[in-house]
């Protein structure tokens, strides 16, 4: 629904009758029953801040964090710039002895020295261009290297919520686009507010040295441009924000696609997906052609200003080169570097609609910095073998534990007991939602309760540190994740140090190194993105061998052999039957054969463990698991034991359970 719901939302928008293309956009028919709703003719108000309190303290983090720390670098990139401003206006002042003693009164000597001040001039120009190039490159690069490190930390250090609230085509957009807007506006803004305002500054002393009446007059009219700038730097920083948005959007669909190619293809929805595609990149479009139209709205500003300032030079100037007040050579020395300043003076005046749209980047990759954590160690935290005074043995208690992934939502947990003695087997049962993988996701604090306790050992999980926590673990879920490297580095992703022998070794437990052999490379084969190149079986298994690999105390298997065959499941399930010896074991059931062997068999329903104990006593009790039981053996000629799934039985069976 929440799928369906966003298609409707991008339809909808793509065919909102304000936009100025809408007639000219090509647009898809609707799917599914996605149609055309009226959109509010209210403009959506931007949730940045788009003032000048927010553009002010945004630079002011920017250059104390980013910035600050390279400062001798930015100090050389300026001192280049001084060169090349100084440069800029010593051309315009060699202007008048060009005109007044090489043309007028033909000095052969500055003849041969003016050409001589050009070509020293150019080459010192030059190299401090070369030099504030290369330095200014380089800070640009390090201040993205920068936050990228930044970011992907915080996000390290997030919780899990975040990351299934969020979605990765947002993050990855900040990783890639976000940050080289930041680099841009950084780059342009100490380009700017150095290099092109020293240039001024120079082109402009030179003139009112020459006739600084005719400079005010050259000047008198820009400071009329000051408002109108600032109105569409503000219009600048709600349009790029809302297009980086949409960005962020298209790398989503992007990253959804691609990855579930297999399943557009199944249900025939590759003409669905481009149309889908098609309103998000029309949206894109239709917000960058705004932005440029904003960007470019200063510059018949400027040239309307540019032209009064030339016209009332050259009226006055030349009024006084024809009374003979001045040279023809001071005139024009002076009207170049007027011309000369208009170019610095026009990229000072676009400065702010550039700056803008690198603060809203700024702004939305400061919000991925300053990310809150939750799941974090108390100040008073200690490793859990030193809080409970020695070897873990894996004894997990809930008492009255509640729990909710949501403010609004159902609790998954409502008042749990459970007891997992060390050492023992327990298998969590029951129908979905009744709060088996929750049960799962809390005992390494991928989520804290909301009320209750939850120890290890009689330690309280939230009093030891998460790394000794998390290292006493080790986790084998349906979902699969593998990394784009090779096989062996996979297996000993838990354990970097470990040795080839140790890597085959928890291979061979796991039933994987007669497939790993077969590989191109054995275990130095690369299993693609996602492990794609791997079977979900011979997947299942690496991930089991990374387990073992790991040799926690405490073992969670959320569905660990849903995605077997039968052959390959009997030989896993020896393999975790030699792995889960001497330890604390959790299981979420989903196929019998996981389940009947159990020392504790927990039923499961609304949050809270409704009956226990071995398979035996269960059935001879009668209850919700006996119902379960009989329910899943109806047609024990259709359904082999291997092969029965306990939380489909369960659903069907879910209104007896409760009944029960």
């Amino acid at each position: 629904m929440r799928l369906e719901a966003r298609r409707r939302l991008a339809y909808n928008r793509s065919h909102d009758p304000r936009r100025p293309d809408a007639d000219r956009i090509r647009r898809p028919p609707p799917l599914h029953g996605i149609h055309p709703r009226p959109m509010s003719r209210r403009k959506p108000k931007s949730p940045r801040p788009a003032g000048a309190a927010g553009t002010r303290a945004l630079i002011t983090r920017l250059a104390r964090e980013h910035l600050r720390p390279y400062w001798r670098r930015i100090a050389l990139a300026i001192g280049a710039m001084i060169v090349t401003a100084a440069a800029t206006a010593a051309n315009a002042w060699l202007m008048q002895p060009v005109l007044d003693d090489v043309f007028l009164k033909r000095d052969e000597t500055m003849l041969l020295l003016v050409p001589a001040a050009v070509l020293a001039i150019a080459a010192a120009n030059g190299f401090a261009t070369y030099a504030e190039r290369v330095l200014m490159e380089r800070l640009g690069t390090r201040v993205v290297a920068d936050l990228q490190h930044r970011m992907y930390q915080r996000l390290m250090a997030a919780d899990l919520a975040f990351f299934h609230r969020t979605g990765s085509g947002r993050l990855i957009a900040r990783f890639t686009y976000d940050v080289q807007l930041v680099r841009k506006s950084a780059a342009a803004a100490i380009t700017s507010l150095a290099k092109e305002s020293l240039t001024v500054i120079f082109l402009v002393g030179l003139m009112f040295w020459q006739d600084w009446l005719l400079a005010i007059i050259a000047f008198v009219v820009f400071p009329v441009a000051i408002l109108p700038i600032a109105k569409l730097g503000r219009r600048m920083r709600k349009v790029s924000d809302r297009a980086q948005d949409q960005i962020g959007r298209l790398t989503g669909i992007l990253e959804e696609t691609f990855l579930g190619a297999r399943h557009v293809k199944a249900y025939g929805m590759e003409g669905y997906e481009t149309r889908r595609m098609g309103v998000t990149v029309e949206e894109i479009y239709r917000l960058t052609g705004k932005a440029e139209r904003i960007r470019a709205a200063s510059s018949p500003i400027m040239e309307a200003l540019g032209g009064v300032a030339v016209g009332l030079v050259i009226f006055y100037g030349g009024s006084q080169v024809v009374a003979g007040e001045t040279t023809p050579g001071a005139f024009f020395s002076f009207v170049t570097a007027l011309l000369m300043a208009y170019r610095p003076a026009k990229t000072l005046a676009n400065l702010n609609a550039n700056l803008q749209e690198g603060l809203a980047a700024a702004h939305r990759v400061f919000e991925l910095v300053d990310l809150p954590a939750t799941i974090t160690d108390r100040p008073d935290a200690k490793p859990l073998p030193q809080v409970i005074g020695g070897p873990v043995k894996g004894e997990i208690r809930f008492e009255d534990a509640r729990f909710g992934y949501g403010a609004d939502g159902a609790p998954a947990l409502d008042g749990l007991d459970l007891v997992v003695p060390a050492g023992k087997r327990v298998a969590l049962v029951g129908a979905s939602g009744a709060g088996k993988s929750t049960v799962i996701n809390l005992i390494p604090r991928f989520y804290d309760l909301d009320g209750g306790r939850l120890t290890i050992d009689g330690a309280d999980v939230r009093a030891v540190t998460l790394a000794s926590l998390r290292a006493s673990i080790a986790l084998v879920s349906q979902e699969v994740t593998l990394f784009n490297d090779s096989v062996a580095a996979n297996i000993a992703y838990g354990r970097p140090d470990a040795t080839r022998e140790d890597i085959e070794a928890a291979a061979r437990d796991a039933a994987a190194h007669d497939f790993i052999m077969a590989l191109p490379k054995g275990y130095d084969t690369p299993v693609g993105e996602h492990g794609s190149s791997l079977s979900g079986g011979q997947r299942q298994r690496i991930s089991i061998a990374r387990a073992m690999l790991k040799n926690a105390p405490i073992l969670l298997l959320d569905e660990a052999t849903s995605a077997l065959d039968t052959e390959s499941e009997r030989a896993v399930q020896d393999a975790l039957t030699r792995l889960m010896a001497g330890r604390t074991v959790v299981v979420v059931a989903h196929r019998l054969s996981t389940v009947v062997d159990a020392d504790l068999i927990c039923v499961m329903d609304r949050g809270r463990v409704i009956e226990q104990g071995s398979h035996a006593e269960l059935i001879a009790q009668g209850g919700a698991y006996a119902r379960l039981h009989a329910l899943q053996f109806a047609d024990q000629s259709e359904a082999p034991v291997g092969h029965i799934d306990v939380e489909d039985a369960a659903d069907v069976a879910a209104p007896a359970v409760r009944k029960g």
